[in-house]
């Protein structure tokens, strides 16, 4: 097969090779070969650049006598040759439903996609080029051919506008911000900022905002272990609506507010930036963040997310003293905590998840035996933990006390 050509057919291989004499050639120009759609096609377009004026100019007249639906037909086909797609791109004279095809054909050129953008008229096509993202990455003169058109939609508009913000806007704004900070020596926030998908987006965070948010990232990616996070949990990371995070994001001003009274305007400010990133964002902040950050995070409706913070390095050991105390925490937080060995050795750790009607029962049994009898006691008539520690926890004096 010619390399010049997709067709099997060898007469079509011969014409485009340059082995087929010229009367041949002439033939095939007028349409007088006995050839299937898609090889005419393929023919003529190459022998409209014949060297031999005669020849060109049938090639040319005879692809202008093509019919609509023929011309579908070829462009439609996965086969399709990419110089006859390139070809009916640059024709405005085709139809729409031609030209529609030929913007969805994977096998259309870039560059031929550019040319199209530019020229056609049509805005249903040009809505078309716009949905492909992945040829508007790939390809992004096709954007810029698509927002200088007249012709164009809102809609195009819009897509054509968002991929340029989402994917190279912001990806440029972003390496900007990251360059600075480690300017700065901080290594750890350009780290975050490079890698977070709610930065510079319409329904995330402005550029401006990485700024803030570096201040409360100190952990860098070197000293991150996330293997704690199974892959089947994957699924949660997604799992949040906007009526769950609005929710989430009233619930943890509440909570901060009523904790320390009236909260600060700059941490409601910071609060209100951080649930507006994405849930992988935030899962990521969690892990790197600064206390402030895992104060936070830590109340976040998505366990993961809230989960995630007690797998920073840097949390103390009087954080997760506060944190095995809270009474709206998720369970699954309580419950890493009575498995981390190191946190179980801390008294005050152990009584506060004990007291805890928040921690999961297998882990509140587990710790009751460490319980000083005094505290022990405490807990055996304490109405706040459930019947199963409380009667747990009887037993336990019971023994203790021979009684």
């Amino acid at each position: 097969m010619s390399a010049n050509t997709t067709s099997t057919n060898p007469v079509v291989q011969a014409i485009v090779g340059g082995t087929a004499p010229p009367q041949a050639r002439l033939m095939a120009a007028k349409g007088m070969l006995p050839l299937a759609a898609e090889d005419l096609l393929e023919v003529l377009v190459h022998l409209r650049e014949d060297g031999d004026a005669e020849i060109a100019r049938a090639a040319d007249a005879t692809l202008g006598e093509q019919q609509p639906d023929v011309l579908l037909g070829a462009v439609s086909s996965d086969n399709a040759s990419p110089r006859v797609l390139s070809y009916l791109a640059a024709r405005a004279d085709c139809g729409r439903e031609v030209l529609e095809a030929v913007a969805m054909n994977a096998r259309t050129p870039d560059e031929a996609i550019v040319a199209l953008a530019s020229s056609s008229n049509e805005g249903a096509v040009l809505e078309l080029l716009t949905v492909n993202q992945q040829r508007l990455i790939r390809a992004p003169a096709i954007i810029d051919a698509v927002l200088s058109n007249p012709a164009r939609t809102r809609e195009a508009e819009r897509r054509a506008a968002e991929t340029r913000r989402e994917f190279f806007e912001k990806e440029r704004g972003a390496k900007q911000v990251a360059g600075e900070l480690r300017a700065r020596g901080m290594a750890a926030a350009a780290e975050f900022v490079e890698a977070a998908e709610s930065i510079g987006t319409a329904s995330g965070l402005a550029l401006e905002d990485a700024w803030l948010l570096a201040e409360h990232v100190e952990v860098s990616d070197e000293e991150l272990d996330d293997s704690w996070l199974p892959l089947e949990r994957y699924e949660e990371l997604f799992a949040e609506s906007e009526e769950q995070r609005a929710a989430t994001l009233e619930r943890i001003i509440s909570e901060v507010s009523a904790e320390v009274g009236d909260a600060a305007p700059e941490r409601i400010s910071l609060i209100r930036r951080i649930m507006l990133m994405s849930v992988k964002d935030r899962i990521k902040l969690a892990m790197k963040g600064d206390r402030e950050a895992r104060s936070i995070l830590v109340r976040d409706g998505n366990k993961v997310v809230s989960t995630a913070v007690v797998h920073n390095p840097r949390i103390t050991d009087q954080e997760v003293e506060a944190i095995a105390a809270m009474r709206t925490i998720s369970e699954d937080v309580l419950r890493q905590i009575g498995l981390n060995r190191a946190w179980a050795r801390i008294y005050s750790v152990i009584h506060n998840l004990a007291r805890n009607p928040r921690t999961p029962l297998a882990t509140a049994m587990t710790i009751l035996t460490r319980i000083q009898s005094r505290d022990l006691q405490a807990l055996s008539q304490n109405r706040n933990v459930s019947d199963a520690v409380r009667r747990q926890a009887q037993r336990l004096m019971a023994t203790r006390t021979g009684h």
